[in-house]
């Protein structure tokens, strides 16, 4: 019997992380909403969601940009908030040219991907790809592509 309960426990739950869209994921906020003095000058805020412990979560990004024709990669320091696994993200690249935020996280052996426009007026969350593995060359060019 318990060996029974195991399973249905087992496949229950396989069916719940289904249910779930898969799991690890980024979300993008407005830098207001984190409620942090530190996110007060941010452009946007990310945290991983999905994942039992945020923290332990791996955050990086990337600017990719084009300026002038030329293409550009800026390393971006993500800030850590007040909040376990939630990050302020900085302007750190050029006002001028077309520019789209990678950002990455990693869990667990799990890779999960947000590539965020940045318009005039901060990031374009209506526009931003969400991916449930790395970023490739070819998705980061149609999102510059499509950039505004």
């Amino acid at each position: 019997m318990l060996q029974r309960n195991s399973n249905i426990l087992a496949v229950g739950l396989a069916f719940a992380h289904l249910a779930m869209g898969g799991g690890f994921f980024l979300t993008i906020g407005n830098p207001v909403a984190a409620n942090d003095p530190q996110a007060k000058k941010a452009v946007m805020v990310v945290r991983p969601d999905g994942c039992h412990e945020p923290a332990k979560a791996q955050l990086s990004g990337v600017a990719e940009g084009i300026v002038n024709g030329a293409r550009r990669s800026v390393p971006l320091k993500l800030a850590a908030l007040s909040k376990p696994g939630t990050y302020a993200v900085y302007r750190e690249w050029p006002a001028e040219g077309v520019w789209v935020v990678n950002l990455t996280g990693k869990y667990l052996g799990g890779t999960t991907t947000a590539i965020v426009p940045m318009g005039p007026n901060g990031f374009q969350r209506e526009s931003a790809k969400f991916l449930s593995r790395p970023a490739t060359a070819a998705d980061i060019e149609a999102a510059l592509l499509t950039a505004k």
